[in-house]
């Protein structure tokens, strides 16, 4: 299968397949359907041409046995709901859905570095430049999201997934919520949750302004800061807001510093996400366009 470069006309195209789609409905003859890019938990995820656009996306399948026998058929309907109206160069795209009897089909923006997770297996921590860069991009996505009154709540590097050009891109909405108000869900992952989750307490928007700086954390370490052979020990960490950084590998004190304004148990006092940008470590190694290069 041979893979067109992805520009904005043919998403423009794509996105406009995606609103007659709504009208006319898609079906997967609409598709030529090539490589699995991945699997998850209720499906997979392939890579597809849309045949009238000739567009490159990728088509993720969920089986709806599975989905009821987990009780998230709501979660993917909230999932879906979000995720196709956010418009921003560091959160995949979702054109758009379509079903049949027994699955559910996402039509979703082809990521062509893949997942961010496997980078960062295989580097074991990034550089700094790299990890400012992409920790300014996600940061810049979330002000978005939160202007939105979106809340992510699910930051980490399995729901990041690498643009054609290096970008980074938000692309797993599963736990996200669009909210006026306070929230009590504990939802998420152990070690990127934040106090007032694990304390089951009322949440706002600054839960991801927490995993940010978990996450900036992981990139620069390897390893998330509260992980604990058991979860009880985690639990207790981060409720402590045990935070050590290693003496292997070198970072420097300004990159402590911004996760040490990040990771605060007071959630109003953690620093807001306009400030991470203005911070002396980001001004001074993340790239402005947002895009990593080697």
């Amino acid at each position: 299968m041979a893979i067109a470069q992805t520009n904005s006309q043919q998403q423009e195209k794509v996105s406009s397949e995606a609103s007659a789609g709504e009208k006319k409905r898609w079906t997967l003859s609409d598709f030529d359907i090539g490589k699995p890019l991945g699997r998850g938990k209720f499906g997979h995820v392939y890579l597809a041409r849309e045949k009238r656009s000739n567009h490159i996306v990728a088509l993720k399948v969920l089986f709806k046995s599975q989905l009821q026998q987990s009780q998230v058929e709501h979660q993917l309907r909230r999932e879906v709901e979000i995720q196709s109206h956010l418009r921003h160069p560091n959160i995949l795209r979702l054109y758009g859905y379509f079903y049949d009897q027994k699955r559910v089909y996402l039509i979703l923006e082809y990521a062509a570095k893949c997942e961010l997770y496997k980078e960062l297996q295989k580097c074991k921590y990034f550089s700094e430049r790299r990890a400012a860069t992409y920790v300014a991009s996600l940061a810049r996505a979330l002000i978005f999201c939160h202007g939105k009154h979106v809340i992510h709540r699910d930051i980490k590097p399995e729901n990041l997934l690498i643009g054609a050009q290096g970008e980074l891109k938000i692309a797993d909405f599963g736990w996200s919520v669009h909210t006026f108000n306070r929230r009590r869900t504990m939802c998420g992952t152990l070690d990127y949750l934040p106090p007032e989750m694990v304390e089951s307490v009322e949440h706002d928007a600054s839960v991801d302004i927490w995993s940010l700086g978990v996450l900036c954390y992981e990139f620069l370490y390897g390893v998330p800061p509260f992980e604990a052979k058991e979860h009880s020990d985690t639990y207790r960490r981060i409720v402590q807001v045990d935070l050590k950084f290693p003496t292997k590998p070198i970072v420097s004190s300004a990159a402590k510093d911004l996760i040490s304004q990040m990771l605060v148990k007071d959630s109003s006092q953690r620093l807001p996400l306009h400030k991470l940008l203005e911070h002396p470590w980001i001004v001074q190694n993340a790239d402005p366009s947002g895009i990593y290069k080697a």
